[in-house]
C-alpha cells in the first residue's frame, strides 16, 4: 500500500538515534547489569501535592471534555507564570494548553510554515526538531554552534543563514543537548535578524526553571518580539512530570487561535483534571521545584568532577539542564563507536550526541536524571572504560 509523503519526512536522521536506549532497556528488563544515562526522564517523582489534586478531581469526577485551548484557570495560571518570568505580560487569549512541550512545538510548526519555506534552526538541536519542521513542508537551515565556540552562536553566521525563503528561526536556551544558555547578546542579535526580516521566532524554554550558571533571558521580552515570538515550555522537567503531558505555547492572539483550529482537528484538549492540577502546580510555590535544581546542579557537578580529568576526553559544565557533553574526538573513537563500545564493555547507556546534528560529531550525552549512587558508579566505568582504551593507544 502507499502511504503519504509525511511519513518520509517525519522520519528523520534522529531516529535512530535511540536505538541504543532501547537495547539498553531491553537488557535491564531482562536483568542485565545496566545503568541507563542516555534519557532525560526525571528519576524524581512528581511532587506530592500535585499527584494528591488530580487523584481528588479524578475522584470528583473532573473527567469530561476541556476547552480545545485549555480551561481558563489553566491558561491564566501560564500566562501569570510567564508574564512573571519573561517580561512579556500576556493573558489568557495568548496562551494554549499542549500536550507537552513537543505537541507545542509540532503546532506552531504546522501554523506558521508552509512547503517550500525554510526554518533556521540553532544547532546542536533535539533530535525532534527535524521531523517537526519538516513534517510542515518546510525545510530545515542549520546553524551550527560550534564546540570550539562552546556551543555559543556567532551571529554572522545566523544572518548568512537568511535566504528569502526564511519564515522562522528555532532555537531552545538552555539546550538540549548542550545545557548551554543563550547570553542576553545572543539572544538581542537573534532579534535584530528576526525584526530585520520580518521572521518569526520558536523559542523552547522547557529547561528555564533548571539554570545552575548565570541567568535566564526569554527573547519574547526583547523589543519588537512579542508579535513575532512563540514561546513553547512544559512542566515535564521543572516538576518531574514528563508523563502528565502538560505544556504550552505563549504567543500573538492571531497565533493561539490557528493553534487552536489544529487543536480541534487532532488534540481535541488536554484531560482536564491535568490542567487543573497542574495549573496549582503554578499557582503554589511548590517546595520540591527548587530542590530537583539544587539535586541537578549537585549531580552536575559530581559527574564534571569525575569526568573533566580523564584522558582523551573533554567535558564541558553545562550551565543548565540535566545532560552534560563528552567530546571523546581524543580517544580515536567517533560518539557512534564510543557510546555502542562503552555500553558492551560496561551497560553504561549514553547517547551519540550526533543525532543532535552534524557540531556535535564526536561527542555523547550524558543524562543526570538518575539517583546519584548510580551516577557515580556509571561514572566510575566510564572513567575506568577509557583509561583502558587510552591506554591500548599509548
Amino acid at each position: 500500500m502507499r502511504f503519504a509523503q509525511l511519513t518520509d519526512r517525519v522520519a528523520g536522521e534522529g531516529a535512530a538515534a535511540w536505538d541504543l536506549h532501547v537495547e539498553a532497556l531491553t537488557q535491564m528488563r531482562a536483568g542485565k547489569d545496566v545503568i541507563i544515562l542516555s534519557i532525560g526522564d526525571p528519576d524524581l517523582d512528581t511532587p506530592k501535592a500535585i499527584t494528591e489534586e488530580a487523584v481528588r478531581l479524578l475522584r470528583s469526577g473532573d473527567t469530561h471534555y476541556a476547552d480545545i485551548l485549555g480551561l481558563p484557570r489553566a491558561r491564566e495560571a501560564v500566562a501569570a507564570q510567564h508574564s512573571r518570568t519573561t517580561g512579556q505580560k500576556i493573558g489568557v487569549d495568548n496562551v494554549a494548553i499542549m500536550s507537552g512541550c513537543q505537541s507545542g512545538l509540532f503546532a506552531v510548526a504546522m501554523t506558521i510554515l508552509d512547503p517550500g519555506d525554510e526554518a533556521i534552526v540553532l544547532e546542536p538541536m533535539y533530535v525532534t526538531y527535524e521531523a517537526t519542521i519538516q513534517a510542515s513542508g518546510a525545510s530545515l537551515a542549520r546553524v551550527p554552534l560550534k564546540a570550539e565556540n562552546n556551543f555559543h552562536l556567532d551571529i554572522a553566521d545566523l544572518k548568512r543563514a537568511v535566504t528569502p525563503k526564511t519564515r522562522a528561526i528555532f532555537f531552545a536556551t538552555p539546550s538540549n543537548p548542550t545545557g548551554v544558555t543563550l547570553s542576553r547578546a545572543e539572544l538581542e542579535g537573534i532579534a535584530a535578524v528576526a525584526r530585520e526580516n520580518d521572521l518569526w521566532v520558536v523559542a523552547d524554554e522547557v529547561y528555564s526553571t533548571l539554570v545552575f550558571d548565570g541567568e535566564h533571558v526569554s527573547i519574547c521580552g526583547l523589543p519588537g518580539m512579542a508579535e513575532r515570538t512563540a514561546t513553547v515550555s512544559s512542566l515535564s522537567k521543572s516538576h518531574a512530570m514528563t508523563g502528565w503531558r502538560f505544556g504550552w505555547v505563549a504567543g500573538p492572539a492571531e497565533l493561539i487561535q490557528h493553534v487552536g483550529n489544529l487543536g480541534l482537528a487532532n488534540l481535541y484538549g488536554l484531560p482536564p483534571f491535568i490542567q487543573n492540577a497542574s495549573a496549582m502546580a503554578l499557582e503554589r510555590d511548590i517546595p520540591e521545584v527548587a530542590e530537583m535544581r539544587e539535586i541537578y546542579r549537585r549531580r552536575r557537578d559530581m559527574a564534571v568532577a569525575a569526568l573533566s580529568q580523564l584522558p582523551g576526553i573533554v567535558c564541558r559544565s553545562p550551565a543548565a539542564g540535566m545532560f552534560m557533553l563528552a567530546d571523546v574526538r581524543g580517544t580515536g573513537m567517533s560518539g557512534h563507536e564510543f557510546s555502542w563500545a562503552l555500553f558492551r564493555a560496561t551497560g553504561v547507556s549514553t547517547l551519540d550526541a550526533t543525532a543532535f546534528g552534524p557540531s556535535a560529531e564526536g561527542h555523547v550525552r550524558i543524562s543526570f536524571a538518575i539517583d546519584e549512587k548510580n551516577l557515580m558508579e556509571a561514572c566510575r566505568r566510564i572513567a575506568d572504560f577509557t583509561r583502558g582504551l587510552m591506554e591500548k593507544v599509548a
